[in-house]
């Protein structure tokens, strides 16, 4: 941060800026870095959702912003549910000036939009009001979007709805995962935040209100999202493959088992092609023949293996082509 920006937040006078985070994702932990170091203000409290099991072997692990809070010593709260009158409380308790959330999960409950005299702001990864919601990540490598935009917005009950504050662009990359653009969305956010949060507070940054044209809202992502349809095209596919890394990833299910897909690009339709069946190609590869085109399958990984090319999967299950037992 530049010496005029740290100087805007500093000269609000000496009383530091009390700060409760709100966050669960890896998105959100730049974030949280970010404003730890940020001069004037002071962390008082991190809220994110409680430790769950995760993986097949149920292991009870820590939000990303869990366990960095807990590395740098923070005060940590995990309420199942924000709105109830426990959580209410115990916040009202700390008396934030201010509230930041980013990647946390849940509806913020008028009661505690309320409560900060300087209010209530959360850093989304999208170009609001296109990709409201619970994953705007993979949404925006779905819809074929060549950019994006991380969003300052003011935290209202609905969702994503708040007054804009502050825009910064995203640029998105033909070969993006969710992984990848995460990963510089979050570098954005804390630019974005870096340059505005001197300018809010200071009380010379207004907001106004999302267009109400072009909003469109996402969910939460299943496991069953994950299914690489053939019914659509190998496009649509290939940007599934993209958007759904880590989480719920890409898989079909074949004669071979379940195969989990990382990497497969697109190749024109061949003779005899037909939607949902599995064929050769010439370097000794594997395609799922979809409605539109071929998806050329690069790298893969049965339930449980490792990770192989598609040539060193087929040569361990030949009647994979034979057999073209891609299933819808």
């Amino acid at each position: 941060m530049s010496p005029a920006a740290a100087g805007a937040v500093e000269d609000e006078g000496a009383t530091l800026v009390r700060v409760v985070f709100f966050g669960s994702g890896r998105f959100a932990v730049p974030i949280l870095d970010a404003l730890v170091a940020f001069p004037g203000i002071t962390v008082e409290l991190v809220v994110s959702a409680p430790d769950r099991p995760v993986g097949r072997k149920a292991i009870v692990t820590p939000t990303p912003v869990t366990a960095r809070a807990r590395e740098l010593g923070l005060g940590l709260m995990q309420p199942a549910r924000v709105r109830t009158p426990d959580s209410i409380e115990a916040l009202r308790a700390v008396g934030p000036d201010l509230a930041i959330l980013a990647d946390y999960g849940q509806l913020i409950p008028r009661a505690l939009l309320d409560l900060p005299a300087r209010g209530f702001l959360n850093l989304h990864p999208s170009e609001l009001p296109r990709h409201r919601g619970a994953s705007p990540i993979p949404a925006t490598i779905l819809a074929g979007d060549t950019s994006s935009a991380v969003a300052l917005i003011v935290v209202t009950e609905e969702m994503d709805a708040g007054p804009i504050v502050a825009v910064e662009p995203l640029e998105v990359r033909s070969d993006d995962t969710a992984v990848t653009l995460e990963e510089r969305a979050s570098n954005v956010a804390v630019r974005l935040l870096m340059r505005a949060l001197p300018e809010w507070l200071a009380g010379r940054l207004p907001s106004r209100p999302q267009p109400q044209e072009g909003i469109t809202v996402t969910r939460p992502l299943r496991r069953e999202d994950g299914l690489l349809d053939p019914a659509r095209s190998a496009v649509e596919l290939e940007r599934q493959v993209r958007a759904y890394q880590p989480w719920p990833g890409s898989y079909l299910e074949t004669e071979a088992g379940r195969l989990i897909v990382w990497s497969a690009r697109t190749a024109d339709r061949e003779p005899g092609d037909v939607a949902g069946l599995l064929a050769g190609t010439v370097d000794g590869g594997l395609a799922l023949a979809t409605a539109e085109g071929r998806l050329v399958l690069e790298e893969l990984q049965r339930a449980g293996g490792r990770r192989m090319t598609a040539a060193e999967l087929r040569r361990g299950y030949p009647r994979l082509v034979r057999v073209g037992a891609a299933r819808m």
